[in-house]
């Protein structure tokens, strides 16, 4: 692994850059009952496939597995 540090900068881009390892991923926070569920999210920077796609190919999949 690489020890260089990708800067990445606010939408305003006024802020300070963070840099990559210090920087939070996002993630969906969910409490169902006593137990919080965090979701993390991440995408590949080689695909070529889009969101929607991703997601028709998967109901696709699903409805033949039934």
């Amino acid at each position: 692994m690489s020890n260089e540090q990708t800067n990445i900068t606010t939408a305003t881009e006024s802020a300070a850059p963070i840099t990559a390892p210090e920087a939070e991923p996002f993630a969906l926070v969910k409490k169902i009952g006593k137990t919080t569920y965090k979701v993390r999210i991440h995408f590949s920077t080689t695909s070529h496939e889009t969101m929607s796609d991703k997601i028709k190919r998967m109901l696709k999949n699903e409805i033949q597995q039934m």
